[in-house]
């Protein structure tokens, strides 16, 4: 069996803005960097292979919160939002005609103009879950996570979710084979002592 501890990437500016980042390769904002400048990974994740998003907000948080540069796969990219990247969407929710839609109404095979659909980006995460050899953190994004957690609960993207991803702290599933479990709490980040 093989863990896999999330790890959700520090806010951006479009992240405080309510804009939609998808692919675009939005940095992490000052604030951002400050705020995870005093977390580390916990042990054992502090010992487990460290992998990212190639997009820099990713990378990044992953440095800041190991002091060690991540091995990165493109696997791990945002969802794809096509022609929604860099939009609001509360903006988008209010246009009836815009087919926005809350996630809780998704189902696998919603996909924004021009994107992904869930089913794609499960298709390309699921054969980099079944390469990983050992225990690892994944610094992600939140489309990323959802796709694996919601696998993990069996969650369709039908009614409200069964998880809530917060920042600073690691989501864990336990792989064996194709199975995925959920671990029930998520991990915190630990704050650095004050040197």
């Amino acid at each position: 069996m093989i863990r896999l501890a999330l790890l959700r990437h520090g806010h951006t500016a479009w992240n405080r803005a309510g804009q939609i980042q998808g692919r675009s390769d939005i940095p992490l904002d000052a604030a951002a960097r400050v705020e995870l400048a005093g977390f580390t990974l916990p042990s054992p994740w502090d010992q487990a292979e460290l992998w990212s998003s190639p997009l820099s907000r990713a990378v990044e948080t992953a440095e800041l919160v190991s002091a060690t540069p991540p091995k990165t796969d493109a696997a791990l990219t945002e969802m794809f939002w096509g022609g929604w990247e860099g939009k609001k969407g509360l903006d988008l929710k209010a246009q009836p005609d815009s087919g926005f839609r809350d996630i809780e109404h998704w189902g696998w095979d919603y996909r924004p103009p021009g994107g992904e659909s869930p089913a794609e980006v499960w298709s390309r995460i699921e054969p980099w879950l079944m390469r990983l050899e050992r225990d690892s953190v994944a610094v992600c994004h939140i489309g990323i996570m959802r796709m694996i957690l919601a696998r993990a609960h069996h969650w369709d993207f039908d009614g409200p979710a069964p998880f809530r991803i917060k920042r600073n702290r690691l989501f864990v599933v336990e792989l064996d084979g194709a199975a995925l479990t959920p671990w029930s709490d998520p991990v915190r980040l630990l704050r650095k002592e004050a040197s």
